[in-house]
């Protein structure tokens, strides 16, 4: 009984021991999240680094009321230094909950839950071991050689389900340049002459893979980010780079959903700019399951509650593509973020094969000027089992209108 009390005080010490030093590691702030209107569980934060701890390279964050350390993961990829966790326990509507956040300048003792591993052709991520997609940076090429112009790179596929299935198509017959998830513009015109990087065929333009710029894995996400070229293949002299896309892609460490980041920043390769023109479909594309194609046994599901018989060129915050997959249900919601330009964008729902986008120029014709970037901004979320418009719609509602983040004050 005494050996037993001795062992149970030495690792209450050693807890409070832990707990001291991690309060003593460094510069720290407290920091309040509050739910707002809307309860929140899984829910992704993300936050400027403090000015307080601009300098730190290493952190660590504990929920104030329980002392429990809570992964927090450093992106430096974007313009600005983000920490990201996941806000995984429920806050409730309204309620609000305080994190000590602070430097840490050992090891912090978070296990990676996300990993990216280049294997020469393709970027493969996982969440736990399980795959979730695969981005393409070298050529794939297409299954008839005689139609090598349909080769490509720079998109993803395989997309998988959290069970495992492959969600997403590649080179259906039907369609063989719509690719898994991918970035193409239908109709361009760029120093006066038309260009089109959406149809291969064409052999008007491409858009294909330049660069990897960066991948990581970590506790809270993986990222990846890549450069893509969509090049105009008119120009009597060769191919001229039209616009440089860069694809930053975070994938969170979520195991019974999929959940994943897309952001995408265009530019003017030259000092021409680059119109697109009007027309009813082209932009972020998902392309469905080869197997709901033949059997036409796929539907969608958009925030407006529209689905593939009435929802082609509406104007949702969402959709979902969603069919049987090896017997069971599976589905894929791409959330279009507020900033998005022309918000919200148009949709071009196809109802006789299973692919859509968000096709802006479905309004009218725009132009990307050199210096102002074109940034689109969409948030993947990938499931098994029947769609649900109330999850949809948190999800969308947590990536639109995100929990508030304020500095409370200095611990």
């Amino acid at each position: 009984m005494k050996q037993t009390m001795i062992f149970s005080f030495l690792i209450t010490l050693a807890s409070l021991m832990g707990n001291l030093s991690l309060a003593w590691a460094g510069p720290a702030v407290i920091l309040e999240v509050s739910a707002g209107k809307q309860a929140r569980h899984n829910c992704v934060i993300s936050i400027p680094v403090p000015k307080l701890l601009e300098s730190q390279k290493k952190f660590s964050l504990l929920r104030v009321d329980n002392g429990m350390e809570i992964p927090v993961q450093l992106d430096g990829t974007g313009e600005r230094r983000e920490l990201v966790w996941i806000l995984r326990e429920q806050l409730d509507k309204g309620a609000t909950r305080k994190y000590r956040l602070l430097a840490r300048p050992g090891k912090t003792g978070q296990v990676n839950r996300v990993s990216v591993v280049d294997d020469g052709k393709h970027l493969n991520v996982k969440v736990g071991g399980k795959p979730v997609l695969t981005y393409n940076h070298k050529i794939v090429e297409a299954p008839q050689r005689d139609q090598d112009y349909y080769d490509k790179s720079g998109y993803i596929h395989p997309l998988y389900t959290p069970s495992g299935k492959v969600i997403t198509d590649d080179f259906n017959p039907d369609h063989s340049h719509q690719h898994g998830i991918m970035f193409s513009w239908r109709k361009i015109l760029f120093e006066g002459r038309e260009n089109n990087g959406w149809d291969q065929k064409s052999k008007l333009g491409k858009v294909e893979h330049k660069k990897v710029n960066s991948f990581t894995g970590g506790p809270v996400f993986g990222s990846l980010t890549t450069t893509i070229n969509h090049v105009d293949l008119t120009n009597k002299t060769g191919p001229v780079t039209m616009l440089n896309e860069v694809w930053r892609i975070r994938v969170f460490a979520l195991d019974d959903q999929f959940l994943f980041d897309i952001n995408s920043i265009q530019n003017c390769a030259t000092k021409q700019p680059v119109t697109i023109d009007k027309v009813h479909y082209g932009g972020m594309t998902v392309r469905g399951h080869a197997d709901w194609h033949k059997d036409r046994t796929y539907d969608y599901l958009t925030s407006a509650g529209k689905n593939k018989e009435n929802g082609n060129q509406t104007r949702p915050h969402w959709v979902e593509m969603y069919g049987p997959l090896a017997g069971e249900s599976a589905g894929v919601t791409v959330l279009s973020h507020p900033q998005n330009f022309r918000f919200p964008q148009p949709v071009r729902l196809h109802p006789k094969m299973p692919y859509f986008c968000f096709a802006v120029a479905a309004i009218d014709a725009f132009a990307i000027d050199p210096g102002k970037p074109y940034v689109s901004r969409y948030r993947y979320y990938v499931h098994d089992g029947q769609p649900d418009a109330k999850v949809d719609q948190r999800l969308w509602e947590d990536y639109a209108d995100p929990p508030q983040v304020k500095l409370v004050t200095a611990p």
